[in-house]
């Protein structure tokens, strides 16, 4: 052991020193980016639906006019001839010697008179303002400094761009860091003790967001302000915190800003594709746009997952532990919608490890509700079916059950009543003894199964699809699982729900089905509607209905939306493809979609006028023999004939983005991308690098 506590490396018996042990490996990344205070005082400012607006700095709103290198060579030259031929008129006396004048006037007669080498310093000085001027005023008419920035490939000042906003500085009374809203209303305990959190790198930006909601309820409802006070003395950045007792994600995929309730989703490509003031910037989303739901199209592949469900879920996974969002996040097993710690509730469907089962019925306790939402997920999408007469012939079979044993029937017990079984019926019969009104209704679906049109076959077809040995134990209606409901929504709550799409692909669809309708309705009567909810289909094909696309058009009055992702648009029935790309205020399109897919895009996207130019090549035949002979050796050294040119310039309508250029224009890991907020502010189609892409 050497003097300072290390251990001294011996060499071995063969003369080798071995090499020391490596040090165990790190059980967290190094931390990096800027600290909590400063986070927080960089400016955000935006100028649209989609605007990263953590640093964003506005760009102008039209392209300046930029005049071609060649213009810019020929005007430096000339004007640096001209100035050179000045220079030498005035150095030679041609013009006079006025120039020198106020040499003389503030020259003393006594250094005129002794040759003194003053008068050949003030000379010299002269001389140089004289040259400095005609430099900077030939140097200004020539533009040589936009012409020096050209060839140094700079870009050139833009005097229409704004300067960068800057945010408050630190300690001053406006430093959010140091929570001014609370001093101002006598709380500075309470702000010392948060500021001293963030100071020490205890509070996080959840914890801030989570505590910055909390005080929002306080002013909405000051009998809140003395626990409040108490839970942050107690807890500090631990205060207010999420019922699962979670500050954080366990690992993030995207980059958030939580102030904003923003996920970075990508740069705008900086091409003439894209509007002048858009281009280059950075591109996120939030529940502002999210709001108004989000349709993408694209084939397998193209990232739909790992670019666009997975950082916007993980977006409100964070939003949910700040109190501020619902989520709902829906996708085939094994789909990358994040680990099992980053979620509440994890509904494994067909797992017999999953701890929680899904509530078939939605938490409703309405027959006719219950009826109405089965029907639309068990034969919505059947052509020829009508979904208000299966919704009544469910009706028929739930108000009964419910009203003999206070539960509606598991998934063996409703298939059986659908498949008109006397020993179900029967038994149901003897228990509603005494309730006439039930009695009718089960007598009604008693005379009308196996009658023409009945939909009580087709609904008992759908229903088997669920009544599998693979879910047993499934959509328990006993009490003795742990269902969980999507009238839970008015909670911050972050639930996954894996779909078994590989064995089972038909009872997949039907439950997506099942799950967007009683979304719909669980967003829309929701009693508290602060929180924003939200519903995440991984893959949507074949999960559509004429209603749900209605429900999904009423989401943005209810502070809801979704995200439906779909491999093309033909996984949706003809005449429902336009009702959904209306119903949706946000469509995005991947790489790689089909020219039918294309079109579809383009129709919704609509027209606009822009500008062409027309070019009109003339030759010119010259008359005299001078010119003649001049426009031959023209010709001779160039090669081309001597020709004039007429513009025209005209405004006509086009495609923003045409079939053909959504097909074939758009690169890999790109997207073009329109947005719109819930207040109406539009973004028009963008050309989108999305983040991650190589």
């Amino acid at each position: 052991m050497d003097t300072d506590g290390t251990r001294e490396t011996r060499p071995d018996r063969t003369g080798h020193i071995p090499r020391p042990a490596a040090p165990p490996k790190p059980s967290h990344a190094p931390t990096s980016g800027p600290t909590l205070g400063d986070w927080l005082r960089v400016p955000r400012s935006s100028d649209g639906p989609g605007v990263w607006t953590y640093g964003h700095v506005p760009r102008a709103a039209e392209e300046p006019e930029e005049t071609p290198t060649r213009q810019l060579v020929s005007g430096a030259l000339i004007s640096l001839l001209a100035g050179l031929l000045l220079w030498s008129l005035l150095w030679n006396g041609y013009l006079g010697g006025f120039w020198l004048w106020p040499m003389y006037m503030f020259t003393p007669d006594s250094w005129a008179h002794s040759g003194s080498y003053k008068t050949v310093w003030v000379a010299r000085i002269w001389y140089t303002i004289v040259a400095t001027l005609l430099i900077v005023g030939f140097g200004r008419l020539g533009r040589w400094p936009e012409l020096l920035r050209r060839l140094l490939r700079s870009r050139a000042v833009r005097p229409l761009q704004t300067a960068a906003p800057t945010g408050p500085e630190a300690g001053s009374e406006h430093d959010p860091a140091r929570w001014p809203e609370l001093r101002g209303v006598g709380l500075g305990e309470v702000a010392d003790r948060l500021e001293g959190e963030a100071g020490g790198g205890r509070m996080n930006d959840v914890d801030y967001t989570r505590i910055r909601r909390a005080w929002d309820s306080v002013r909405v409802d000051p009998s809140r302000m003395r626990a409040f006070a108490d839970s942050v003395r107690d807890k500090g950045a631990g205060a207010c915190v999420h019922p699962s007792g979670a500050r954080d994600l366990p690992v993030r995929a995207a980059r958030h800003d939580l102030l904003a309730r923003q996920v970075l989703l990508g740069t705008v490509e900086d091409g003439v594709r894209n509007p002048y003031a858009r281009r280059g910037t950075s591109l996120a989303l939030d529940p502002d746009v999210l709001g108004t739901s989000l349709l993408a199209v694209g084939p397998s592949g193209t990232g739909k997952t790992r670019q666009l469900v997975r950082p916007v879920v993980e977006s409100l996974a964070l939003q949910a532990l700040a109190g501020q969002a619902a989520v709902v996040a829906v996708g085939a097993a094994g789909a990358q919608l994040g680990p099992d710690a980053a979620y509440d509730v994890v509904v494994r469907i067909g797992d017999p490890a999953s701890v929680y089962d899904l509530d078939l019925y939605g938490g409703a306790t309405d027959p006719d509700e219950a009826a109405t939402l089965l029907a639309e997920a068990f034969v919505g999408d059947v052509p020829g079916t009508d979904v208000r007469r299966a919704a009544t012939a469910l009706a028929q079979l739930l108000g009964p059950f419910r009203a003999a044993h206070g539960r509606f029937p598991a998934v063996p017990e409703l298939r059986e009543l659908l498949d008109g079984l006397p020993a179900a019926l029967d038994a149901l019969r003897r228990e509603l003894d005494g309730q006439p009104a039930m009695l009718r209704e089960l007598d009604a679906r008693t005379r009308q199964h196996g009658a023409h049109g009945d939909p009580g076959a087709a609904l008992a077809d759908r229903v088997a699809l669920l009544d599998r040995p693979a879910f047993a134990g499934f959509f328990d209606t006993t009490g003795q699982g742990r269902p969980f409901s999507l009238r839970a929504l008015e909670h911050p709550i972050r639930v996954r729900v894996d779909l078994p799409e590989r064995g089972h692909a038909d009872a997949s669809r039907m439950l997506a089905r099942l799950l967007l309708a009683q979304f719909n309705a669980a967003a829309a009567a929701r009693a508290d509607r602060s929180l924003f909810a939200f519903l995440a289909l991984d893959d949507a094909s074949h999960t559509l209905t004429s209603q749900t696309v209605r429900g999904v058009q009423r989401l943005r009055s209810a502070h809801a939306g979704v995200l439906l992702t779909l491999r093309t648009l033909d996984d949706v029935p003809e005449e429902l493809r336009t009702p959904l790309l209306g119903a949706v205020g946000c469509r995005m399109a991947f790489s790689g979609v089909t020219t039918w897919d294309g079109k579809r895009f383009a129709e919704a996207w609509g027209t606009e006028w822009v500008e062409t130019r027309d070019v009109t090549h003339r030759t010119v035949f010259a008359d005299q023999p001078l010119t003649r002979a001049i426009h031959a050796f023209r010709k001779l050294v160039t090669g081309k004939a001597v020709t004039t040119d007429a513009v025209t310039v005209r405004q006509v309508e086009r495609e923003r983005w045409s079939a053909s250029d959504l097909a074939h224009a758009v690169p890999p890991g790109h997207a073009v991308l329109s947005l719109t907020s819930v207040r109406g502010e539009r973004a028009a189609p963008l050309l989108v690098r999305l983040a991650g892409s190589a």
